[in-house]
């Protein structure tokens, strides 16, 4: 009997220690008794009280020094979104516009202040006498220019959601355009490789190279014009923009270079605040920019698709090529749908009946994740789904404070400096957002993107976007912020940082700056930075019909990543851009 029980035990013993080593090594044949792995709460900087994320150094130091003083996280997001029109001119804008998620202890919304075709517009307006499209017109110049809604949008936004005077917030950014500031290298090396661009525009070549000649790094750039822009807004708010002498600066250039923007458009220019859209992906609530942003649908598309989806461990061994290959797959033609329903459905919801809850239902994303086989669908095969009812010269930042207010904002001039024109005597550049329209239905615009009568130039409407700037709760805690720039690419570029933190348990600096892929359905090719993904995988997907393309590398994400139980916030900076991360 003894003999009996000793044997049982050995061989009970044995089992226990297979199963343990087994785990340890991560063995797929038991994989439910893996540990789980909780976030990983990490990134390059920290802070327990706020922390603030911009593509621009200097404009992170004028949030952080917000925080500092008291202020709370709309206050540091609307003096970020000045500073950045000094010391980001590339991206950063009062001459654009853009888009802004915010969380309060009260509530979750956002505010569009995305820029208006003017009261001028007409359907073909970028079109030849053959019909013919003529990006020339859409994408550089004074006709290409929408109506700016940023100075409105973050005012609103501070008079209901802030706690400082305008004066306060506007202070430092008025006075780093007034004493100036050192130009880092980055910022020369952008200035002087469009000098081209500023030279086709007296106006910009006054304010963009150096009396006809190209910066050098390290000497101080004054703005003087834009620090009395930004003094008049300080003064007497929107009407210091929209009215007065600002407005009739810019109607002075609109007129002077052909453009429509009208003393009318510049005086019934209003932000919109609307309800964001949301998921819940896999136990995090995801809030984003609903349209006239076609990112936070597009983004919940994809979280919705990929849910149920088996996530290949890049670190597991066991995983073998096959089965990363046919994640990537998936992910890729989940891709090319969403796209495809993007250029058919969205556009700016006060002209166009946009079907959000159907797009982002997750019946719907169980519906066009079974659509997908083996192999690679042709672009050409995939249609957008049937109801019965961005350059990448965008900039991010990101806030969180010590009380947990989040703000969210993607602002944009489209395309890199925009259109190029400076308003002369005011010191901003104005945006070429006209050319986000679909301004001949199928025909693409500059970031290849496709759109259709849902997106069409209308007077008074706003252009469809790819913003996407997200805020992300846990248990209604704070959990995440994030944005980025980068067209078309911005909404996968969100995607996969979200996708590297919740499922691969990246630390936010890894997630954030690990190469990525991109497919938009047109054109045709997967489109990948250098090390995306594994030659052996890369190789497998060709095999399945994918064509693919290596780009160079795209976005430029600013993130915060919130451990609210411990009261720790980490945040990151794209390495592929120049900007900062600051906590405190």
């Amino acid at each position: 009997m003894v003999r009996k029980n000793l044997g049982f035990l050995v061989t009970t013993g044995l089992i226990v220690l297979f199963l343990y080593y087994a785990s340890q090594f991560n063995n797929p044949l038991i994989g439910s008794q893996k540990k789980k792995i909780d976030i990983n709460y990490s990134s390059d900087v920290t802070g327990s009280n706020g922390m603030v994320v911009s593509a621009s150094r200097y404009a992170s130091e004028v949030g952080i020094n917000i925080l500092q003083s008291g202020g709370n996280a709309v206050d540091a997001a609307v003096a970020m979104g000045f500073a950045l029109t000094v010391t980001y001119p590339q991206a950063g804008n009062i001459g654009g516009g853009g888009f802004m998620v915010i969380k309060t202890k009260e509530k979750i919304t956002t505010i569009d202040y995305r820029e208006k075709a003017p009261i001028g517009s007409t359907r073909n307006m970028f079109l030849n006498e053959k019909g013919d499209f003529l990006p020339e017109k859409s994408q550089v110049g004074h006709l290409s220019a929408g109506v700016p809604g940023s100075v409105a949008g973050m005012l609103f936004a501070l008079e209901k959601y802030g706690s400082m005077t305008r004066e306060d917030v506007l202070a430092q950014s008025i006075k780093l355009a007034e004493d100036g500031f050192e130009m880092e290298e980055k910022l020369a090396e952008s200035l002087n490789s469009n000098y081209d661009l500023f030279n086709k525009f007296p106006s910009s070549r006054k304010v963009f190279t150096k009396g006809g000649l190209k910066f050098a790094p390290g000497e101080k750039f004054i703005q003087k014009d834009l620090a009395n822009t930004l003094k008049l807004i300080s003064i007497h708010g929107k009407d210091g923009f929209y009215s007065g002498i600002t407005a009739e600066l810019i109607i002075k250039e609109m007129q002077q270079g052909g453009g429509i923007i009208s003393k009318e458009d510049l005086l019934s220019y209003q932000p919109v605040e609307r309800e964001p859209v949301h998921t819940n992906y896999k136990g995090y609530d995801v809030y984003s920019m609903p349209p006239p942003s076609s990112g936070g649908i597009a983004l919940i598309q994809l979280l919705n698709m990929v849910e149920n989806e088996t996530i290949p461990d890049r670190n597991d061994v066991y995983y073998g090529i096959k089965d990363q290959a046919n994640y990537y797959h998936t992910v890729i033609e989940n891709m090319k749908r969403v796209y495809a329903d993007r250029s058919e459905h969205l556009g700016d919801p006060d002209f166009w009946k946009v079907p959000v809850n159907e797009l982002t239902s997750k019946d719907y994303a169980k519906k066009r994740r079974n659509e997908i086989d083996d192999n690679a669908t042709p672009s050409n095969e995939i249609k957008p789904g049937v109801f019965v009812n961005e350059s990448d010269q965008t900039t991010h930042y990101s806030i969180v404070d010590k009380d947990g207010n989040m703000v969210s904002v993607t602002t944009t001039l489209n395309n890199t400096y925009g259109s190029g024109v400076v308003v002369d005597g005011a010191g901003f550049l104005l945006n070429d957002e006209m050319d986000d329209f679909a301004s001949k239905p199928g025909e693409p615009n500059m970031f290849g993107l496709i759109g259709n009568e849902a997106n069409a130039i209308a007077p008074g409407k706003r252009m469809l976007s790819s913003m996407t700037p997200t805020i992300i709760l846990k248990d209604g805690n704070p959990f995440m912020v994030l944005g980025s720039p980068g067209g078309g690419r911005i909404i996968t570029a969100v995607y996969t940082t979200i996708v590297n933190v919740i499922d691969h348990k990246m630390s936010l600096d890894s997630a954030i700056d690990r190469p990525r892929f991109h497919h938009q359905w047109q054109p045709e090719y997967l489109q990948y930075e250098i090390g995306a993904i594994d030659d052996e995988v890369m190789a497998k997907l060709t095999e399945k019909g994918h064509q693919v393309k290596q780009i160079s590398d795209y976005g430029r994400v600013e993130g915060i990543l919130i451990d609210w139980k411990n009261k720790k916030y980490y945040g990151h900076s794209d390495r592929r851009g120049y900007g900062a991360a600051i906590g405190y």
